[in-house]
């Protein structure tokens, strides 16, 4: 009646899912990326100051424990 069938139809739905799961995934590598060099940025800054951030964590935790 309007032009569409339904083979065309789920085409066209199978299709946009795709490119929705595409952007999903860009998405996904653009912040994992971007987190993962900022974190590392934070890192070395960290390291800059004299701060042992997993030090503190391990004395935290040993002081808890033992």
């Amino acid at each position: 009646m309007f032009g569409f069938d339904e083979t065309a139809i789920a085409y066209d739905l199978q299709r946009a899912h795709s490119a929705d799961v595409w952007f999903i995934r860009a998405r996904a590598w653009f912040w994992g990326i971007t987190i993962s060099v900022a974190s590392f940025c934070v890192g070395n800054i960290a390291g800059v100051f004299d701060l042992n951030v997993f030090g503190f964590i391990f004395e935290l935790i040993s002081n808890i424990l033992w």
